[in-house]
């Protein structure tokens, strides 16, 4: 479920009411903790943090026109999904997280590569997605994206 929302503002005014506070703590806690040169906008239909083209002007390889995905977020049908595609990248981060994810929550994790899925709104681990979100500089992400996806042989 992706919108047509333009602006981040236009997204989060779009939102029901029950979802309303879990995206706006999530966005909060992202512009909190994102790191310096990561990007705010819509990606995909969903809030997002990207590498802007004036850092990485090559943009995504799927789609060079887009700046260089790092993490989004949604309001999906039955939950709110969460992607960081540093985890999907680096397995190193990904069992990092999957070792913390039990310390800040009672609930089983529901997670793909990059997507993690919330469906009880009130037990999202804000603080565990904050630190999540601040072991990836830029220059990191850049770095782990090229050797990943872009200079496979």
């Amino acid at each position: 479920m992706t919108s047509a929302a333009k602006t981040v503002e236009e997204y989060m005014n779009n939102l029901p009411e029950d979802r309303k506070k879990a995206i706006e703590l999530l966005r909060n806690t992202m512009l909190k903790n994102v790191p310096k040169g990561f990007e705010e906008g819509m990606n995909y239909g969903m809030i997002g943090y990207y590498v802007p083209h004036t850092i990485y002007p090559k943009g995504y390889h799927c789609k060079p026109a887009d700046p260089l995905p790092f993490i989004t977020f949604a309001s999906q049908k039955n939950s709110v999904n969460f992607y960081h595609m540093g985890m999907y990248a680096n397995k190193d981060l990904y069992d990092w997280f999957v070792a913390e994810y039990p310390k800040h929550s009672t609930r089983k994790l529901d997670m793909g590569k990059s997507c993690i899925r919330f469906n009880k709104f009130d037990e999202i681990p804000f603080e565990l997605l904050g630190e999540l979100v601040t072991k990836i500089s830029v220059q990191d992400w850049i770095n782990t994206y090229e050797a990943a996806f872009v200079n496979r042989k």
